[in-house]
């Protein structure tokens, strides 16, 4: 056992400590999504005894059966882990009372004017608050402006009566997903107070990640939404450069490869538009917060606007190469192959890909979609979408297939060689040799 003066923490954190050493505590992971779902398991893998909170009673029965509904969550781990009775899940909020540690990761969302809408971590924070109790760590780990821990989580969850750095223990711990992260997984992690910071170390330490912590909530708020958004400016940068060459008749892929290698830049590749949970949400999350300090983030807001601008010039530019072959969007069957934000992943949600999709269909277009990692999708309106098989018959009798995710267990040779055209937003073709003359390039 450590001796508690070490950090300075109280009878009961020393205790939180202990029983997060020797893995005795009990976790309690709020969402059991995108985000929570896996972190729920990464803690059950490590030895805790975890339970999922989620009001969505599907995700709950799936999960008690041992049934993943994430492609990207390995379903015979999850399967072993409910099985041996080291994860389970729940719609009752009471069971946060029996929890040592509660981790929140409830999806972050926008409203219609670009706004943040923390009306989920609101009522997540009510929630605890009822059930808080001394000796409990409780961490938020989704997107969050600067200020969102201390000024909206602290609170909420002050109304309990406790203190906080001394019965209880309140932290924001954000991961790096991207798979440029160096090291990969790696955590930022700040307390409320030192000895809250001094205890999320310690528990997010067992998990084998690496944990760099900060002075302060607002800091690693700050650092995580700054993040996301380097590389959602360094992509409309590079996405505005495709638009001009696009004008001017060069090849952009050509340009980054030229600009890589002799003059050294970080490489960032031209895309459909900027996706995934973190940049759809944190360049908006950072501006609106930019905003109450009477500070315009003009940098970030344009970028936001360049990659907002993208899954238009897609669809633009294949109305382009329809009408060259005689042809026009409206009526026009389109094979979309990739719908996941990222190279052989199944997160969907922020796709440019569904935006491109919908653009399609408004204009007329009938639109399939193909992606071997995203079995089925739900859009924005509502609207069930499953994947068809990469049917050779169905690439030859379509107009246009359009690549919208690079994945790498798809033969990209034989699609080419299927289909009438192809226009490809990912440079997935980059290594087919044949057939070139049918590919056209963002």
């Amino acid at each position: 056992m450590i001796d508690s003066v070490e950090f300075g923490l109280s009878t009961r954190g020393s205790r939180l400590r202990d029983r997060i050493h020797d893995r005795t505590a009990r976790i309690a992971v709020v969402g059991i999504g995108r985000i929570g779902l896996p972190v729920a398991l990464e803690r059950a893998r490590i030895g805790y005894s975890v339970v999922g909170i989620d009001l969505d009673e599907a995700r709950v029965d799936a999960l008690n059966a041992g049934v993943t509904y994430y492609d990207d969550v390995d379903a015979g781990e999850l399967a072993q882990a409910v099985a041996k009775g080291a994860l389970r899940a729940s719609s009752d909020f009471a069971e946060l009372g029996r929890c040592d540690v509660v981790e929140i990761c409830v999806p972050s969302a926008l409203t219609a004017n670009k706004d943040p809408d923390l009306s989920r971590l609101r009522s997540v924070g009510e929630a605890i608050t009822l059930q808080l109790r001394s000796g409990q760590l409780i961490t938020l780990e989704c997107t969050a402006y600067p200020g969102t821990t201390e000024e909206v989580l602290l609170p909420i969850l002050a109304r309990s009566g406790l203190i906080v750095g001394e019965e209880y223990f309140l932290a924001f711990a954000a991961e790096c997903e991207d798979r440029q992260c160096a090291p990969p997984g790696a955590k930022i992690v700040a307390g409320a107070t030192p000895r809250c910071r001094e205890i999320a170390q310690i528990f997010y330490g067992q998990t084998g990640q690496r944990v760099f912590t900060v002075s302060s909530p607002r800091v690693a708020e700050m650092a995580k939404i700054f993040a996301s958004t380097f590389r959602a400016v360094n992509g409309a940068l590079v996405n505005e450069l495709a638009l001009l060459c696009d004008r001017m008749g060069i090849d952009v892929w050509e340009v980054v490869d030229g600009a890589s290698r002799p003059f050294g830049i970080t490489r960032f590749d031209p895309n459909p538009g900027a996706g995934g949970r973190f940049a759809a949400f944190d360049p908006f999350y950072l501006a609106w917060k930019a905003r109450q300090f009477d500070f315009t983030t003009r940098f970030i807001e344009l970028a936001g606007e360049i990659n907002v601008r993208m899954p238009y010039f897609v669809v633009e530019k294949l109305g382009r190469i329809l009408n060259e072959r005689g042809r026009s969007l409206r009526y026009a069957d389109v094979v979309v192959i990739g719908v996941a934000n990222a190279r052989d992943g199944a997160d969907w949600h922020g796709s440019p890909a569904v935006k491109v999709i919908e653009l399609l269909e408004r204009a007329g277009a009938a639109v399939t979609y193909h992606d071997p990692h995203v079995a089925s999708f739900v859009d924005e309106r509502g609207k069930f979408r499953r994947s068809i098989p990469l049917d050779d018959a169905q690439l030859g009798a379509a107009d246009c297939t359009v690549i919208l995710t690079d994945h790498s267990d798809i033969a990209w040779e034989r699609v080419v060689e299927s289909s009438t055209a192809v226009l490809d937003a990912r440079n997935a073709t980059a290594g087919v040799a044949t057939n070139r003359h049918k590919i056209v390039r963002l």
